[in-house]
């Protein structure tokens, strides 16, 4: 089987569940935070739907370059959240369908100005920079909607929140 095989679905059920914990993201609680040093619900939230694009670039780029890369601003309502998210996903699963094992295989490399963060083959960084970074954030966002008291979305087996055997 080809490795493509078995990233796309994965990546269609994990863009799924994202999806589902991004529509509960409350607009009237943005700038809320649960700790002064922690990020905002807004600027979190953003971040999850930014994730994505970083499939994008990690297929179709052999680096990535964060000298001088500005911060993406904060999603302004939950529609833009949701259109945000829609785009990057949709961008990296088209740049996902028909890749082949070699091209999965190629080094990509993270840097910051001169300095080499990391190389390794894009599949990799595939899991880790892009699946696992998604998997991670959206886990923290899940934590605030159940500080803030919204229903927690199903992700891998029932949610108490929507099945409270």
């Amino acid at each position: 089987m080809a490795l493509v095989d078995a990233l796309l679905p994965e990546f269609d059920h994990e863009m799924a569940t994202t999806r589902t914990v991004l529509e509960r993201v409350p607009e009237d609680k943005l700038a809320w935070k649960p700790h002064p040093t922690s990020s905002s619900l807004g600027d979190l939230a953003t971040h999850v739907a930014t994730i994505p694009m970083w499939g994008e670039m990690t297929l179709n780029r052999d680096e990535l370059d964060l000298g001088g890369a500005g911060r993406v601003a904060a999603a302004a309502s939950r529609a833009a959240l949701l259109e945000q998210f829609g785009r990057n996903a949709a961008g990296t699963r088209a740049a996902l369908v028909g890749r082949s094992d070699a091209e999965l295989m190629a080094h990509w490399s993270l840097k910051n100005g001169d300095q080499m963060l990391f190389t390794l083959p894009k599949a990799m960084v595939w899991r880790s920079f892009v699946m696992n970074h998604l998997i991670h954030h959206r886990a923290q966002l899940a934590v605030y909607l159940r500080m803030l008291e919204v229903p927690v979305p199903s992700m891998y087996g029932p949610s108490r929140d929507e099945n409270p055997f």
